[in-house]
This record gives structure tokens, sequence and C-alpha cells, in this order.
């Protein structure tokens, strides 16, 4: 059998395509009763102070509602059994303990579970679960959509409607303990096993075009009195919004990783166009600031191999060549394919080759083992059921020739 030619991807205009840093208006409905996912420790302190809490009693207040939303899980005020009648009356009256809804739930035939979950305004968003031996990863979204039209992921293809809250990017991991049935029960023999061990904001959506919400939310994932995640089992995957780069270390404190894919930024100018506005030289120079920046916390480089584009031994060779002098790690992941790309999967033949370039310059270069392909769940393929839905496959084919 013949090898299939390399593809040259599309020619990309010339227009910027990247979101201000600015976040983007947003309709929510309006409701009556305030929603307490997703708030800090301090924003639930002025919420319950505002509802009518003495100060005094505050600091107490929260710890006790803190514990029986993101310790035990609990979405009935009634449950909270250690605050009396009256106070719990008043949660009730003046606050909701609301999640995004599951529409669908897939898994795959490597237990990959990928879900379609509706958020306030009817839109949606999927968040994929991803089992291993020794732990289990939480791709979890920041945007509904994206802005950043990278040429070869699907998601790209779908325009950006609007930033997540911090509830919502909270809301998707607690949607995940809830599947999967991992909060404790009171009374039951502790059990320190984590099927959610890891968190990824690796989903929908530029995390760094919605640095607010996305910094909220991993506070309260990381609270040790909640959900408890470490900062090190988090990791925060930007395409180069170099000046939010710095304050990701600063006030969110997870690990890094850096969608890349490309040693020239003629190449990159086409897969990641967000590259016109910060080049290769201007986010690697950002890079080597980064404030943890250590053998310990390692930036990782996101790596897709793309069949004739960005895969030659000339390639790996300029890759450690530029990352020279910062500790890291390479991802090489295989491209997952989806209707109407213009894309192919290097060879599995290349993709080692490439490793073992990366891996004989001092650098581990990891082949990710795609997973969730059946469902659409793999890296890149993400995008809500119902906007695929409504486009015909030629029609999806064409909007991604458009965005590229």
């Amino acid at each position: 059998m013949n090898a299939p030619s390399p593809v040259t991807p599309p020619v990309t205009p010339a227009a910027p395509i990247t979101q201000d840093l600015l976040t983007i208006p947003r309709k929510l409905p309006e409701t009556a009763r305030r929603n307490l996912v997703g708030l800090t420790r301090e924003q639930l302190r002025e919420a319950l102070i505002e509802a009518g809490t003495p100060e005094k009693q505050a600091k107490m207040r929260v710890g006790q509602v803190w514990q029986w939303l993101y310790h035990w899980g609990v979405r009935d005020f009634a449950q909270m059994t250690n605050l009396a009648k009256d106070y719990r009356a008043l949660l009730a009256e003046k606050f909701e303990i609301a999640l995004p809804e599951i529409v669908t739930r897939q898994i795959s035939a490597d237990g990959t579970r990928k879900y379609l979950l509706r958020i306030a305004g009817g839109h949606e968003v999927e968040t994929v679960y991803i089992p291993e031996e020794n732990r289990g990863t939480l791709c979890i979204s920041s945007q509904v959509g994206c802005t950043l039209t990278c040429s070869f992921c699907h998601t790209g293809t779908q325009k950006l409607v609007r930033n997540l809250t911090a509830g919502e990017i909270v809301g998707q991991v607690m949607v995940a303990r809830d599947d999967l049935g991992e909060w404790p029960k009171p009374g039951a023999p502790k059990d320190e096993t984590r099927l959610v061990s890891n968190v990824v904001l690796m989903g929908m959506g530029e995390p760094l075009y919605n640095f607010d919400n996305v910094r909220d939310a991993m506070k309260v994932v990381m609270d040790g009195e909640g959900i408890s995640l470490s900062r090190r089992r988090i990791t925060l995957s930007t395409s180069g919004i170099v000046p939010e780069i710095a304050k990701t270390a600063e006030e969110i404190g997870c690990l890094l990783a850096v969608s890349f894919h490309a040693t020239t930024d003629a190449v990159r100018d086409k897969l990641v166009p967000v590259n016109r506005k910060w080049n290769i030289e201007t986010l690697l120079n950002a890079l080597r600031d980064y404030p943890r920046l250590s053998n310990s916390e390692r930036i990782t480089f996101e790596y897709v191999m793309l069949d004739g584009v960005n895969d030659s031994d000339e390639d790996a060779r300029r890759l450690v060549k530029l990352i020279r002098g910062i500790p890291a790690k390479i991802n090489l992941i295989p491209f997952n394919e989806w209707p109407g790309v213009a894309y192919r999967r290097s060879s599995w033949e290349r993709i080692e080759a490439f490793a073992d370039i990366v891996h004989k310059a001092g650098y581990a270069s990891p082949i990710r083992t795609p997973r969730g392909e059946d469902i659409m769940a793999a890296c890149g393929q993400l995008k809500s059921a119902t906007e695929r839905g409504r486009k015909s496959r030629a029609e999806i084919a064409a909007e991604a020739g458009s965005a590229a």
C-alpha cells in the first residue's frame, strides 16, 4: 500500500483572529438565588454576610458550607445537619447549588467518558474523563467554543460564544465525581483512592482568555478542605497568550503546558494563528522567565504530529534547539482526525523517529496514546454535539478550510 502523500496546510488569511484579553460580554439568566458553586472562600464569606450571616460567624459558616459542598458533595441545604434549621432555611431562600446538566454521556471502548454538558443560557460544552492504571485525568473546558481557530483542531471550527463562569468550570469536576461515585460517605471508612486525580484545562477554549474565572475555579478545586487536588495535579494548556503566562504562575500556581506544534513561525502561523500576535521567540522568552520554571516543574510542550507538515527530522532538531535551556518535556500527540480536516496523522515510524531525536537531546518525549477516538473525545476533537449536528460534512469541511 502506498503511503498517503503529505498534505500542505491551507493558506491562512492574514486578518487578526485573536481575542482581546478583556472578558467577552455574556448574558446569563438572572435568578433570585445566587449559585454557591465556584465562589472562592472570600466571595462565599461576602455572600453569606450579605444574606444576613453575622460577621462574627462568617468564617465558621464558610468552613461548614464549604465542607458540605466540596468534601461531601451535598446539594441540599436541608442535609447540612450541623447548621441550625433556621440558618438552613435562610441559605435555601438566598442561594442554590447548581451544576451543569448532563445532556449525554458516552463511554469509549477504552473506558474514556465524554460528557456533553448544558450550562446557563442553553449553551453546551464537553468534558472528558480518561481513566488510566494509576490515575484518572479530567479534561475540562473553559469557554463555549474557541476564538483561536487552530487549523487542525475541531473545537476551533466552533465560534466562541462566551466564557464559562468559575461555577461552570468547578461544576465539570463535580459532575464527573457524581458520575464516578467519588464523594465520600459519612461514617464510611476513609478511602484515599482518587478517581479524578488530575485535572487538565485542555478542553474547549483558551483558558488564559478567561483568566479570572479559571483562577477562581482552580482556587476552589485546590482547596485542601474540599476537592483538594494539589496544584501539581492540575495542568493548564495555553496556545501562548504571553501577557497572561507569568500571572498563571503567580495567581494559580499550577503546571503549564504550551500548544507548540511547529518549529518555524511560517508553519506555526498557519497551525496556531495566535502566533502572529506572539511569535515563537516572544513565547519562548516568556517561558524562560516563567516564575515556577524548574526541573521539578517542567513546562510541557504539546506537539501534534501532522504528516508532512511538522514531523521531519529537521523539525525535531529545530525543536530541541529552540527550547534549549528550558526545563521541559515534549508530549508528542498523534493527530486525531475529524470530518473534513485537511491533515493526516504522521506514521508511527515517523513519530518514533521524531521522538528518538528529542529523547537523545535529553528531553522526555512520551507519545500520547490516543484515547476516546471512537466517541470523538480525543485531543482536538471536542465540539458540542448540537453544533456538530447542525452542519453537514461538507459544511464542516468548508468551515475548517476557512478557519485555517
